[in-house]
């Protein structure tokens, strides 16, 4: 059997229901820190006067996705705590970008990352956070019965 320990505590669980779900969300933040980030890097080397904001908002994005990796990987009840904290700061930039960047497209004369709620990225930004609290708030359950 493969050692668990590489993905961290958020891998592992006493049952192994929440070891899967865990994973996938951990590789898919990771993913989405290196895409953001190499995105925001991008844009702000070589075009940040044309957009600053929507620029800057990639990159926060990216350190957003970057701390929640960091959270689901550390795991224990700081790990998540933190991964907590992330996704729902994650949540709310998607709700809130996503709102005025239909509202005002003006305000964002190109894309970030949470731009239409992430339709550039197929609307991963906005189903991921979700997916993200269910899984921490399963475990956290499962923490309290077990």
């Amino acid at each position: 059997m493969r050692d668990r320990s590489a993905l961290g505590p958020a891998a592992e669980s006493s049952d192994g229901a929440s070891g899967g779900p865990a994973r996938v969300l951990v590789v898919l933040y990771a993913i989405f820190t290196l895409a953001a980030g190499a995105r925001a890097t991008v844009q702000l080397s070589t075009r940040f006067a044309d957009a600053p904001v929507a620029y800057l908002l990639s990159a926060l994005a990216a350190v957003v996705y970057l701390v929640a990796t960091i959270g689901l990987v550390r795991g224990g009840r700081a790990g998540r705590r933190t991964a907590l904290v992330a996704i729902t700061v994650e949540l709310v930039g998607v709700l809130v970008v996503g709102t005025l960047s239909l509202v005002d497209p003006a305000a964002f004369p190109d894309e970030t990352v949470w731009s239409g709620y992430g339709r550039g990225y197929v609307y991963v930004p906005l189903v991921l956070p979700v997916l993200g609290l269910l899984v921490l708030l399963r475990r956290r359950a499962g923490d309290r019965e077990g």
